[in-house]
């Protein structure tokens, strides 16, 4: 269990229900940068499951999610800590620093 595509109907289970930390991956498929991020993010989800949950949300699909945190660019990361945004980025990042991230949601 790599990725999680998170929905509206799974956002408060896998999300704010979430006993682990959680980082959002907000994307399109048209995105340029969501595309040079995904394979990172993925590598990340890869490197700590079990410490960590990582989920991709499609912002053309899921517009209610994306409004409810102010995503007006792509890609975007938001950290979940106990069912609450903590820390976020915007843009396409490089592993250390979304990483960095990760470590400062600790």
């Amino acid at each position: 269990m790599a990725e999680l595509t998170i929905t509206r109907e799974n956002f408060e289970t896998e999300v704010l229900k979430s006993e682990k930390p959680v980082l959002l991956d907000f994307w399109a498929d048209w995105c340029g940068p969501c595309r040079m991020v995904a394979p990172i993010v993925a590598a990340i989800a890869q490197e700590r499951e079990g410490s960590w949950k990582v989920g991709k949300v499609n912002v053309d699909e899921e517009t209610e999610l994306s409004a409810l945190f102010q995503v007006s660019s792509i890609p975007t990361l938001i950290v979940f800590r106990n069912g609450k945004a903590t820390k976020g980025m915007v843009g396409a990042r490089g592993k250390e620093e979304i990483e960095q991230l990760l470590l400062d949601a600790e």
